[in-house]
């Protein structure tokens, strides 16, 4: 499935991807139980399908099965006229046409991500290769979703990109051996690591350059991990209006997602909706001759195979 947290009048709300529409999963959900029951009490089903990302991850494999039901029933609804027609007028499928998604986890409780995880990008800083993974946090609230605006503050002359593949926890882990570390990810998505290099640069700690709002775009969707058999084999590429800047592959990471998992579960507990940033390749744009980096009227266009296109406008603040 592709999940998506979508904008609508009323708030966001959580929904999959179905053909050229989106279902609206709570409102599908207390449809199909009031309707037919299917087994299961109504409320139960509303609180396994309700309109916030990280609350119906909360719920686990028992969510995720439910809304692959209803995914599956919608899409033989919607082949007869009257009964789509229905259904959008009722708000619970929408034209994917217009509409405006937010990032697929709006407001992670955890932002994690890798420095120096692509031997390339090491090498072209200057670094050596980690033999333990370089992790630090990003604020939460630097997300934002496809489309908005990347804004360059007035203080940082210096602000560039970095695409990365993320996934994202799909349950409570704690100390996970690698073996089993695939078992707690809902699934991936794709992160752009904006960094004001000049911050980052001016410490030893890099938060502060990493921190600054509208610094983590990601999307479109979250593809859950059923639909992903590798993710270390998936083709990556960061455009700037146009021009490819960086072209790799998720073979290339030095630590994978089970490493990861292992690695951070051995730390802290990771909650269901915590995004892990898996790291950048080389081209970013502090280490090219000139530098080159983002000023307003930019255009970030960032796609990783399986996972989609990710598009954000740069402006200034």
């Amino acid at each position: 499935m592709k999940l998506v947290t979508f904008h609508t009048e009323y708030g966001e709300r959580l929904g999959a991807v179905m053909d050229d529409y989106v279902l609206d999963l709570h409102l599908a959900c207390d449809l199909n139980y009031a309707e037919r029951g299917h087994g299961k009490p109504r409320v139960m089903a509303q609180a396994l399908c309700p309109p916030s990302m990280v609350e119906f991850l909360e719920g686990g494999d028992e969510a995720m099965e439910l809304a692959r039901h209803l995914l599956a029933e919608f899409r033989d609804y919607i082949s007869t006229p009257r009964v789509k027609k229905d259904l959008a007028e009722r708000g619970i499928i929408v034209p994917r046409r217009g509409l405006r998604l937010a990032a697929p986890v709006p407001r992670p409780g955890k932002i994690l991500c890798l420095g120096m995880n692509y031997r390339d990008h090491a090498e072209e800083a200057g670094e050596d290769i980690p033999e333990v993974p370089v992790i630090f946090p990003k604020s939460p609230d630097a997300v934002i979703g496809p489309g908005d605006p990347i804004l360059l503050p007035k203080v940082s002359d210096q602000v560039d990109y970095e695409i990365e593949l993320a996934f994202v926890m799909g349950r409570r882990a704690k100390n996970v051996p690698d073996g089993r570390a695939m078992e707690y990810v809902a699934g991936y998505t794709i992160f752009n690591d904006v960094s004001a290099r000049d911050y980052q640069l001016s410490t030893s700690q890099w938060y502060i350059g990493k921190a600054f709002d509208t610094f983590g775009p990601m999307g479109p969707w979250l593809v859950t991990r059923d639909e992903v058999p590798d993710p270390h084999a998936l083709a990556l590429e960061l455009r700037l209006n146009g021009r490819i800047m960086q072209s790799s592959n998720t073979r290339n990471l030095i630590f994978g997602v089970p490493r990861l998992v292992a690695y951070l579960s051995s730390v802290m507990t990771l909650q269901p909706g915590d995004v892990v940033a898996t790291g950048t390749p080389g081209g970013v744009g502090i280490y090219l001759n000139p530098p080159r980096f983002l000023q307003p009227g930019d255009f970030c266009t960032l796609a990783i195979e399986q996972l989609g296109v990710l598009e954000n406008p740069v402006a200034a603040a």
